[in-house]
């Protein structure tokens, strides 16, 4: 059992090339974080730091009690599954999941039971003898991931392992590592720019960008509670609406009726963001206080919905784009529509910071006069 801890990490090329910027976290057994993120926003980065394969400006990375920041990726017992699978061409899958043990000199007859236990884990019993070339990509990525899990390591690292599969593979094996992963009881850290991967396996989510830690948390709150704009945006498919809206008093007005800002903005701005995701806008109910009414200008079939763009226009800062997430039945092709936006469902974002300002609020919206 161990803790993986990583302590004010940077790391600096150049004056202008800093991918990873202060970075700190700490992921305990039982936990499997990923580092979730667009490309070149440091998250590759920080796992080659953790994996020794790349040394840190400054900080410090501990595993358990120990220090490792400046040992040998060979002394720091992790193992990393890479995109590529990394498999030897030459050898068979049983020689692949021992050449790493091989190397540390472990025993014949252990190394025998390793690989006899992780091959029935993950249904290898027949490849033992083919070569990656006569494999699937599916089954080249579980030999990947039996190597690492042969060693037994104190850290699981895991780098975009799936992103050379196809969609339905993907699936598949996702789910695949799920569990397998569940049941190791150490740390794995897991880097994707794929949001359905780190949402469907993860305790935690780091949300990175430009090297710095946006959020930090159960995926759950990532996605009801995005602590900035670029959480928000980034995180939630379709994307989040995010409409920039002049403030008037404690209100901002949106499609001709005027929504309340929440109590816990005190000092009311100028301007503000107001979020609200594509499957929380629904159709208005006619008990329905906080509406909007504008006209479908483009319908995308999704298979169990339709995205809807609906273009709302808005007296203060001209017409609006709202997307609505919709059943297949409520279709409303080319046509005048109205839409409720529920306001416990509705996002507040500084303008100029990004950074959340509320997101409940329960006032009644009222008419704009």
């Amino acid at each position: 059992m161990a803790k993986l801890e990583l302590k004010n990490l940077n790391k600096t090329y150049t004056p202008k090339v800093i991918p990873v910027k202060d970075v700190s976290l700490t992921v305990n057994d039982d936990e499997f974080l990923t580092l979730l993120g667009p490309s070149g926003c440091g998250k590759s980065t920080v796992l080659r730091l953790i994996a020794g394969l790349e040394e840190p400006t400054r900080g410090q990375i501990k595993i358990g009690d120990q220090d490792v920041t400046n040992k040998r990726p060979g002394d720091r017992n992790i193992a990393m599954v890479f995109q590529s699978y990394a498999l030897y061409p030459h050898l068979t899958v049983y020689e692949n999941l021992c050449s790493g043990l091989r190397l540390q000199r472990v025993p014949s007859a252990e190394i025998k039971q390793r690989v006899s236990e992780v091959a029935q884990v993950l249904g290898l019993e027949e490849l033992m003898t083919r070569k990656p070339g006569q494999m699937s990509g599916g089954q080249r990525q579980r030999v990947a991931v039996g190597r690492a899990l042969v060693r037994r390591p104190r850290v699981f690292l895991l780098d975009e392992p799936l992103s050379n599969l196809d969609a339905l593979l993907r699936e598949k094996v996702r789910a695949d590592l799920k569990q397998l992963f569940a049941a190791q009881k150490v740390p794995v850290v897991y880097v994707t720019h794929d949001q359905t991967e780190a949402m469907t396996l993860s305790t935690k989510v780091a949300v990175l960008d430009k090297g710095y830690v946006q959020q930090l948390d159960p995926p759950e709150r990532i996605y009801s509670h995005p602590a900035n704009l670029f959480v928000a945006g980034f995180v939630g498919s379709p994307q989040m609406n995010l409409l920039t809206l002049p403030c008037k008093g404690r209100y901002v007005v949106l499609g001709g009726t005027q929504t309340p800002l929440p109590e816990s903005i005190v000092n009311v701005p100028s301007e503000i963001v107001l979020g609200i995701r594509p499957e929380n806008v629904r159709i208005a109910q006619p008990n329905d206080t906080q509406t909007i009414r504008g006209r479908v200008f483009l319908v995308e079939n999704l298979g169990m919905h339709h995205l809807v763009s609906v273009q709302v226009q808005n007296t203060h800062s001209g017409a609006v784009t709202v997307r609505a997430l919709l059943p297949t039945d409520q279709n409303r092709s080319s046509e005048d529509i109205t839409l409720a936006l529920p306001p416990q469902d509705i996002h507040w974002f500084d303008v100029q910071s990004g950074d959340a300002l509320a997101k409940r609020q329960v006032a009644v919206a009222k008419p704009q006069i």
